[in-house]
């Protein structure tokens, strides 16, 4: 018992005596693993740029929060500017490297307020709203990075939006304190107000090295072409109002004038074409009778009538955008968000990202010396393209002026296609609205070597009041193995088509669509209904091919799907005596067109033929009824640098029973007006893009003395 006792009186002594001496040196030890194994996570983590570490956000730092840089007086300034700055003298496109996105990054410098020796901003303004909401969209794109090691693209967080708020030197040289400024590399500049009392320049006049520069005010003397981007000047009127989408149409007035500073001797034309039209035309001007304010920004006046502002624009068809103290205008983008059409007269003005967009499609551009002849240039605009413009205008504003961040993610988005060009937006997606997007189609160079057999062809065919020769054409092309659907364009506004049970019956779909107006073009518009890569135009009186001619035909186009590949060949000859081009019609041994009365060729062409013809020629064709189809052989000439290609010996398409009445091409001014075309058509491409060919492409057995059931196409027409 002794000894039991002793054991169990010293067990109880020692363990406390040994939690005591050791407790402090275990909790030392763990205390000293587990702050290792933090500051080793945190070090793994962590950014390993400084100047990564500040990220830009307004989320998380206020202006008045950002810290104090002075800049003293000996700093260096940069250079004005270098004028012959190209993407490829100073730009530094190795910065961008390879993105397998095709995306570039874009770090935004951290907030700084930046103040000269003695204490005083470099601006009286500091961080506009419009500045912060540009680079609060940039910082929530996919362009941004804020890990500066990353970027391809620096721009500063010092506000050059407005230059009247700016001390020129002092801002130019906190650009050169900027930690990668590199003489301006790299970097890019966002500017819409440039220039200043009395001479107002067209471009920012802080020294800024070799920045690009994204300006609202361009001329042709200060843009540098490829480098610097022109933007569109703000207006705040498009986040404060809503003006809901108007229905392209007529208008109340057909010329409105709404701007309230414009020299004195616009006005004065202006007043003179309101004198000579009344009440076609709306002169507005600055609202004298009531108080200064938010309200009166929102008002014009003419004698004594008040309109709402931006509102009244959507009473006109045309509105006029004159130039000011400044080239860059934020009517303009009032103009485009009211749906209308722009009429600009500032000589020498960049348009706003002019690199992507096409202006003609969405504006009227007039010299400022044609001011007095304006009323009569607009009433020269067929109605409907004005409807087309109005839309276009709209959409335009919509997709990238209604915002900060619209102007913005364009800007960005031009620069990055420049960098990976082989990844760049096309000019249809930079112009064509949702509604004519072409997801459906795809350009004839990238398909496939020779297109598949299954999906067959979609035949067009374009009438007017020929029922009895339109049904036996209908029933002819039924007959074609590859034929996947027809349909049938009626262009008679005053007769409506023949009643569904009249017409023939068939086994494939057969849709007919009725034009708004009679017009040769409205063979070439890209219908919804066309879901088929090759397209058979034919006239209604083409009653003469046969069904193995049609289907051979369709076989040669698989073969070749960016050539038209048609039937009766044409030839266009240079007449030495007359000094200008020749339609020839007559037999030859060449052939430079074929004609779309009965032709195969891609639809992508409809979209090129509606969308992207050159000048007027669309235009001209639709007000002479003519030369649609020497149109169309131009255009393809000219996109594939490649000659049509005839199939089958057939030269004679005259229909038996059609009279001179019926037909255009019987006309005895049809071939004068022909070789016109080829004339007017040729001035406006600015060169000769038809190409003559001496062959034609016939069956290979079609000639042989073979049995006629071992030929494929035995019932190839003779000439």
């Amino acid at each position: 018992m002794c000894a039991s006792g002793k054991y169990s009186s010293r067990g109880p002594a020692l363990i406390p005596r040994m939690k005591t001496k050791h407790r402090i040196y275990y909790i030392t030890l763990f205390s000293v693993v587990l702050l290792g194994l933090i500051a080793t996570g945190m070090f793994q983590f962590w950014p390993h740029s400084i100047e990564s570490s500040a990220e830009w956000s307004l989320d998380r730092r206020s202006v008045h929060d950002a810290p104090l840089v002075r800049i003293p007086v000996s700093s260096p300034i940069p250079e004005r500017g270098d004028l012959s700055c190209r993407m490829h003298t100073c730009f530094d496109v190795y910065r961008c490297g390879y993105n397998p996105k095709n995306k570039i990054k874009v770090y935004i410098y951290p907030l700084q307020r930046f103040v000269d020796d003695v204490g005083v901003p470099i601006s009286s303004t500091g961080l506009s709203r419009e500045y912060n909401d540009l680079l609060s969209a940039i910082s929530d794109s996919d362009f941004y990075t804020d890990d500066v090691s990353r970027a391809c693209l620096f721009i500063p967080s010092i506000d050059v939006l407005n230059q009247n708020s700016l001390r020129i030197r002092e801002t130019a040289q906190a650009l050169a304190m900027l930690p990668r400024w590199d003489k301006g590399m790299n970097h890019l500049l966002f500017n819409m107000l440039p220039g200043g009392p009395p001479d107002y320049n067209t471009a920012l006049d802080v020294p800024r090295d070799r920045a690009l520069l994204a300006g609202g005010g361009f001329s042709t003397w200060t843009y540098r072409q490829g480098y610097d981007v022109s933007i569109p000047v703000y207006s705040p009127l498009s986040a404060e109002v809503d003006l809901p989408e108007r229905q392209p149409g007529p208008r109340r007035y057909f010329i409105l004038s709404s701007q309230t500073a414009i020299h004195r001797e616009y006005r004065v034309e202006l007043e003179r074409l309101k004198e000579e039209n009344g009440e076609a035309v709306l002169l507005l001007d600055k609202c004298t009778n009531l108080s200064q304010g938010l309200a009166s920004i929102r008002k014009r006046c003419y004698k004594g009538q008040v309109y709402d502002y931006p509102q009244i624009l959507q009473e006109s068809s045309f509105c006029v955008v004159l130039r000011g103290a400044r080239l860059g205008q934020a009517t303009l983008s009032d103009v485009l968000q009211a749906g209308c059409v722009p009429v600009i007269m500032a000589d020498s003005y960049i348009l706003p990202f002019s690199e992507v967009l096409d202006w003609k499609r969405a504006s009227v551009v007039i010299p400022e010396e044609k001011l007095p002849e304006m009323y009569t240039i607009l009433k020269s605009i067929p109605h409907r393209q004005v409807e087309e413009m109005q839309r276009q205008a709209r959409w335009f504003w919509e997709a990238y002026f209604s915002s900060m961040k619209a102007i913005g993610m364009t800007t960005l988005q031009i620069i990055n296609d420049r960098i990976y060009p082989y990844a760049a937006r096309t000019y249809e997606e930079w112009n064509n609205p949702p509604i004519v997007k072409w997801s459906s189609v795809n350009s004839p160079l990238f398909l496939p070597l020779i297109p598949p057999r299954s999906p067959g062809f979609t035949a067009v065919v374009l009438t007017y009041d020929r029922i009895e020769s339109l049904f036996r054409v209908i029933t002819e092309i039924s007959k074609v193995p590859s034929l996947a659907k027809l349909l049938v364009v009626w262009n008679n506004q005053n007769k409506s088509p023949p009643e569904e049970l009249l017409w023939p019956k068939v086994a494939v779909p057969l849709k007919v669509v009725r034009t708004k107006e009679n017009k040769l073009s409205n063979r070439f518009f890209p219908f919804d209904e066309i879901e088929t890569e090759a397209v058979l135009a034919i006239d209604d009186d083409i009653i003469m091919l046969t069904s193995d001619e049609l289907q051979f035909g369709y076989e040669v186009w698989r073969e070749f799907p960016d050539r038209l590949v048609g039937y009766p060949g044409r030839l266009h000859l240079w007449d030495h005596e007359m000094g200008k081009w020749k339609y020839e019609s007559e037999w030859t041994n060449e052939v430079s067109m074929v004609l779309t009365g009965a032709a195969f060729y891609h639809k992508y062409f409809n979209y090129l033929y509606t969308y992207k013809m050159p000048g007027d020629i669309k235009n001209w064709v639709d007000a002479h009824m003519n030369c649609e189809d020497i149109a169309m052989n131009f255009l393809v000439a000219n996109i594939t640098g490649k000659a049509p290609i005839k199939v089958t010996p057939r030269k004679k398409f005259k229909c038996p029973e059609c009279t001179a009445i019926d037909g255009l091409s019987l006309d005895q001014t049809h071939m004068v007006e022909r070789s016109e075309c080829i004339n007017k058509f040729a001035s406006v491409f600015g060169t000769m893009p038809l190409k003559v060919v001496e062959h034609r492409a016939d069956p290979v057995l079609y000639k042989d003395d073979f049995p006629e059931k071992l030929k494929s196409f035995p019932n190839i027409g003779s000439l």
